[in-house]
């Protein structure tokens, strides 16, 4: 569970990070060559974006040599878990019923995905 309350992230920020949870560990150039073409971003761009990602508390940076080595100062799972769950509150009061179902009507939950939330459901009982 998380201690602190998570300081909000601009969707850049969001990519930028979910780039850092995937690479493990990152320099301002590594983040910069993974961003999509139509987002390239100036060096300078992404060297701000990490350090506000830093300041909000979701990364930590050591020194190698002269460059920032930046790796998550939080899990990943944990972002999601609060995020997820504040906006469960806030658009569906808590209830996350209304969101599965509108996925699914929207076509963005194919049969794969029904197959393993059957599992998660079973296993959720099983371990009750």
């Amino acid at each position: 569970m998380v201690n602190k309350i998570l300081k909000s992230m601009s969707p850049t920020e969001t990519e930028i990070l979910r780039l850092v949870w995937e690479l493990k560990e990152a320099t301002v150039q590594q983040i910069r060559e993974l961003l999509p073409s139509e987002r390239k971003l100036a060096y300078n761009t992404v060297q701000t974006l990490l350090s506000r990602l830093e300041q909000k508390g979701y990364l930590n940076h050591r020194l190698e040599g002269k460059a920032h080595v930046y790796g998550p100062a939080i899990k990943q799972r944990d972002v999601i878990k609060t995020t997820v769950s504040d906006f469960l509150s806030r658009l569906f009061g808590g209830d996350p019923k209304p969101l599965v179902q509108f996925l699914a009507e929207d076509g963005k939950i194919d049969e794969d995905d029904i197959n393993r939330l059957r599992e998660l459901i079973n296993k959720s009982k099983n371990s009750k």
